[in-house]
């Protein structure tokens, strides 16, 4: 009888480019300019797109008022717009291989951090429910304070009828992902995309990876498939 395996996984810089959010949120905001106050759309995108990439890099829209003279007091208002927009976002093509991958011998789940309302409308768009057994939105649970505090974790756990030391846990943030789920018994995989320092030596980290598709390979070395046979 084959035992019950499972993995989780973060979602933002996990499972999608959190910048695709960023992105897709300032699209909103060029459209919201526009209609409202008259702003050319591709200005403010080539405005916003250049902060993001160069050194006003967490500031963009601060940078962007400041290019068009529109007051500071915008700001804030223009960030709930990023915050609440219904996101236009893509599953990438190597997520959807390896959670397909996966299924077939995995259960699979993922436990967010971030404001509910917001990472539901994330999934949503990205159309991650079918790939998936279960989405725990970590902030639901326990105090609220969500990962790396165990109770979305061990939410996730039950919901899915699998134990710690059976789970492998993929995350891209070693304090809330990848400590948080090792200091429950679960086995880690911190992936690192190539322009990131690996931190070796770092506690709580089990396994580094630089691509989602070396979790299937790497999981199942965790957590092997094994079987038990008994004798009636």
């Amino acid at each position: 009888m084959r035992e019950s395996r499972a993995i989780l996984f973060d979602l933002d810089d996990t499972l999608y480019p959190y910048r695709a959010f960023v992105r897709s949120g300032f699209r909103e905001v060029g459209r919201r300019l526009a209609a409202e106050r008259g702003l050319p759309e591709r200005s403010v995108l080539k405005v916003l797109r250049r902060a993001l990439v160069g050194g006003a890099r967490g500031r963009e829209l601060q940078a962007l008022c400041e290019r068009f003279s529109l007051p500071g007091s915008l700001v804030p208002v223009l960030a709930d717009v990023m915050r609440e927009h219904t996101p236009s976002l893509r599953l990438p093509r190597q997520t959807r291989r390896v959670l397909t991958e996966l299924r077939a011998s995995w259960k699979l789940g993922v436990v967010t951090n971030g404001t509910p309302r917001i990472q539901r409308r994330k999934i949503a768009a990205l159309g991650l429910e079918p790939f998936v057994d279960t989405v725990v939105f970590a902030t639901e649970h326990g105090d609220g304070a969500g990962k790396p505090a165990a109770p979305a974790f061990r939410a996730a756990l039950t919901r899915l009828g699998a134990a710690p030391a059976h789970t492998v846990f993929v995350g891209d943030d070693r304090h809330a992902d990848i400590e948080g789920a090792a200091a429950i018994g679960m086995c880690t995989i911190h992936l690192l995309p190539d322009a990131i320092a690996c931190d070796c030596e770092a506690v709580g980290v089990g396994v580094h990876v630089r691509a989602l598709a070396q979790v299937p390979e790497t999981a199942d070395r965790l957590v092997p498939m094994r079987s038990e046979s008994h004798v009636i």
